[in-house]
C-alpha cells in the first residue's frame, strides 16, 4: 500500500468546494481545506505508485477549481 499527501492550490474561493468534491473520490482518506501556501491537503492511498499516479492525474487534478498539485509520498524510514 502506498500513501501520500497531496497539496493542492485552488482558484480563489474554491478551497471548500474542491475539498468537498475530493472527499468522495475512492482512495482519498482525508481532504481538508487549510490556510497557507496550499488551500487543500489530501491524504490518499493506492495499491502501488502507478495507481497513485492515476488517482492524482485522472481524478484529483480533473476537479474544477484546482490550479496546481504537489504529491508527497509517505516513506517509513
Amino acid at each position: 500500500m502506498v500513501q501520500a499527501y497531496i497539496l493542492i492550490q485552488t482558484e480563489v474561493g474554491k478551497a471548500a468546494e474542491v475539498a468537498g468534491h475530493i472527499r468522495g473520490v475512492t482512495g482519498v482518506t482525508l481532504a481538508e481545506d487549510v490556510t497557507g501556501p496550499y488551500d487543500v491537503i489530501v491524504r490518499a492511498e493506492a495499491r502501488n505508485v502507478d495507481e497513485l499516479g492515476k488517482l492524482v492525474v485522472a481524478q484529483i487534478q480533473a476537479v474544477e477549481g484546482i490550479t496546481r498539485t504537489l504529491t508527497c509520498p509517505i516513506v517509513h524510514i
